[in-house]
């Protein structure tokens, strides 16, 4: 007589609620089949949760960002389950590598190509700050082409930085106003740029 194998000689009953969690409601007044809060709350739960990265990979820091996407870490978590590679689609921009000047004008263009609002994350010392790459053909840094909203530091930054940068991103869009793209500031910032 066989007996059925068995992998798990100690079962363990999983607690589901205590795994499971949920995105805090924004606030407002809650009542019997309804709930009122203002518009840009509401805007900025969707937008933090339905975020859709273009990864600009050109180095050691793409490869990272495979392991971010991987089943381990599962990037897909945060809301950002569809990695776009058409500009025209996506929101946020990770520029994650060594970018040369030759390469700036690229990254401005696929920027401009993305839909407002936008944010852009750095990801990687090469990215931020050109790394070790103290070159004459080398850009020290994105943000001398395209406005940045969070850098992730590392040479290349672990998975686990880059979960720690994306939760950032969430923060920034999920707090934004809505009327913060049509204010001064950030057309002067754009204009800095020399973005219409």
């Amino acid at each position: 007589m066989s007996r059925p194998v068995r992998f798990n000689i100690h079962p363990k009953q999983a607690d589901i609620n205590a795994a499971v969690s949920m995105s805090e409601a924004p606030a407002g007044y809650p009542g019997e089949g309804f709930f009122t809060t203002n518009l840009a709350s509401v805007v900025g739960l969707a937008r933090k949760n339905s975020l859709w990265p273009l990864p600009f990979a050109t180095s050691c820091c793409g490869i990272e960002f495979m392991a971010t996407m991987g089943s381990h870490y599962d990037f897909a978590r945060f809301g950002a389950e569809r990695v776009g590679f058409s500009p025209r689609q996506c929101d946020l921009l990770m520029v994650m590598g060594t970018i040369a000047k030759k390469m700036a004008p690229v990254v401005k263009q696929v920027y401009l190509q993305m839909a407002e609002p936008r944010w852009v994350m750095a990801v990687g010392a090469c990215a931020c700050s050109g790394g070790i790459f103290d070159t004459y053909s080398v850009l020290q840094g994105i943000d001398q082409v395209v406005p940045v909203d969070v850098y992730v530091p590392g040479c290349p930054p672990r998975p686990e930085a880059i979960l720690d940068g994306f939760m950032r991103i969430q923060e920034l869009v999920g707090k934004e106003s809505l009327r913060r793209r049509g204010s001064e500031q950030y057309k002067g910032l754009l204009e800095s740029y020399g973005i219409q």
